[in-house]
């Protein structure tokens, strides 16, 4: 598939057409946006707006998440109209976060990832503990607190709708490199998430076999995209293995709202 046709699929299927667990999606003249059903964050995947209506249109989303005093998530890509709008939403309050890379990769067309081995000691994972056990890497890894990511893939694991697979590499029984896919139903798309490894254990093709069980997975249940947002880090990594980078968003995370 060419750059433009893969691009447009994205943005039908990903940010205006997109359902998403344990959330309600509301469409309105000017965005896309999904209002949460549990404790995390709304979210706005899509806008269309100009340089004359922007200010009142994020001034209306602003008062609309107040009301729910739900905090919530603005997904900015580089090519949205207006141009400014990250300015713009700065100076309404929001928090801008670092800038990821869109990476896709395209299965339907010869592709290394299918042919990348898989390492013994990667695995599906099947239960909820071994979820807790890539969230303890997690922590580990990045220092940070993840408890609340172990809930949320405990409950779309238990939940068939979500088409989450988690996997993981095993050493001397102890997690030391994990990842997971989600396959979204009724689009061309997978996503790929995570791939941390031990400071210990790097350098030793985890990461690889990952992306490659991940790839191998999609393309079998017939989704010929995988999709990655990508950090500076994990670009020139992707690109290695075949991923291109379609553009860059900022997410942008309104201020809470008590």
């Amino acid at each position: 598939m060419d750059r433009n046709t893969i691009l447009d699929l994205f943005n039908q299927h990903l940010r205006i057409g997109i359902i998403e667990p344990n959330s309600q999606r509301e469409r309105t003249d000017s965005v896309i946006r999904k209002v949460s059903l549990s404790n995390e964050p709304g979210f706005i995947s899509y806008s269309e707006m100009n340089e004359s209506n922007a200010d009142k249109v994020i001034e209306e989303q602003i008062a609309y998440f107040k009301s729910l005093k739900q905090q919530f998530e603005w997904k900015v890509f580089d090519y949205d109209q207006p141009l400014d709008l990250k300015e713009r939403l700065r100076k309404k309050g929001f928090t801008l976060e670092e800038s990821e890379a869109l990476m896709i990769s395209d299965l339907t067309e010869t592709n290394q990832l299918l042919d990348t081995q898989v390492l013994p000691e990667v695995k599906r994972l099947t239960t909820e503990q071994e979820i807790w056990d890539i969230i303890k890497l997690e922590e580990e890894v990045w220092n940070e607190n993840y408890q609340d990511l172990g809930q949320r893939l405990v409950r779309d694991f238990n939940d068939p709708s979500a088409h989450l697979s988690l996997y993981g590499a095993y050493v001397d029984g102890k997690i030391v490199s994990a990842a997971w896919i989600y396959l979204h139903e009724g689009t061309p798309f997978a996503s790929l998430w995570a791939g941390s490894t031990l400071a210990g254990f790097r350098k030793r093709g985890y990461y690889s076999a990952l992306l490659a069980i991940r790839a191998r997975e999609a393309s079998e249940k017939g989704y010929p995209l995988l999709i990655v947002d990508a950090s500076s880090m994990s670009k020139p990594i992707l690109e290695k293995h075949g991923f291109h980078c379609y553009g860059y968003s900022t997410p942008c995370m309104s201020p809470k709202f008590s």
